[in-house]
Order: C-alpha cells, then sequence, then structure tokens
C-alpha cells in the first residue's frame, strides 16, 4: 500500500483513499485484522488522532468494523466492498470521461479509444 500523501487534499482523506483501495482490490482481504491506529500513524508518518479519524470514518462506511477487545478488521460483507469499488471505479470513469471530453473527443471516438486500447492490450498480453 503507498503511504505517501499529497499536501493538497485533508491527509485523514488520503490515507481513507489508500486503505479503501487495499480493501477493494483484494490487498487486504476480507476479515484482514488492521494494524493498530498507532502502528498505522507511524507508518504513513501522522498524528495518531488523523489515523483516528480516518478509520472511524471508514467504520462509518462500512468498511471496517471494531471488535472491542481484537481490534479493527475488514469487514466481511462483500456487498459492502463491491458497493465501494464500484463507486470507486465510477468516480474514475466520471473522471477520465471529463477529461476526455476536454480534450475534444466526442462520446464515439472515446469508444474508439477503448476498443483500440482492448486490441492493444489483448496483443500485449500474447506477446509475454
Amino acid at each position: 500500500m503507498d503511504k505517501a500523501l499529497n499536501e493538497n487534499l485533508p491527509i485523514y482523506m488520503q490515507i481513507m483513499d489508500r486503505i479503501r483501495a487495499a480493501i477493494v482490490s483484494g490487498e487486504l482481504r476480507p476479515g484482514a485484522k488492521v494494524a493498530t491506529v498507532r502502528e498505522l500513524a507511524e507508518d504513513f508518518g501522522v498524528n495518531p488522532n488523523t489515523m483516528q479519524r480516518a478509520l472511524s470514518e471508514l467504520e462509518r462506511e462500512g468498511l471496517l468494523i471494531s471488535e472491542r477487545t481484537s481490534g479493527r478488521f475488514v469487514t466481511h460483507d462483500r456487498a459492502v466492498i463491491d458497493t465501494v469499488r464500484r463507486e470507486a471505479a465510477q468516480k474514475i470513469v466520471g473522471e477520465f470521461l471529463q477529461k476526455m471530453k476536454e480534450l475534444g473527443f466526442t462520446r464515439e471516438q472515446i469508444e474508439v479509444f477503448f476498443r483500440e486500447a482492448e486490441v492493444e492490450d489483448a496483443d500485449a498480453d500474447t506477446a509475454v
């Protein structure tokens, strides 16, 4: 998990994004124990209060669950993980489409762009 932070966004939101991405990508599996607030704060080089805020927000989203004496864990609820994953993908696609439109591409040109990218990707896979 990348732990480098950007000064232009609130730190706790960047941490949330990194942990969220680790969960939806499967890097952090359902049921996996999450490191303690202090350990994560040290890993990210942030104040423990900042880390606590990020983890609390991820709990509110349903991605993390707290067990009173055992710590925090990634939810077992695949539906929650899949919903967050889909929302993240929709955001990326929306941003991509907006950038393509800003570059002057039409919807049809964007579709052609993707078809060509699929062919190039398939060719690259067979070349390996």
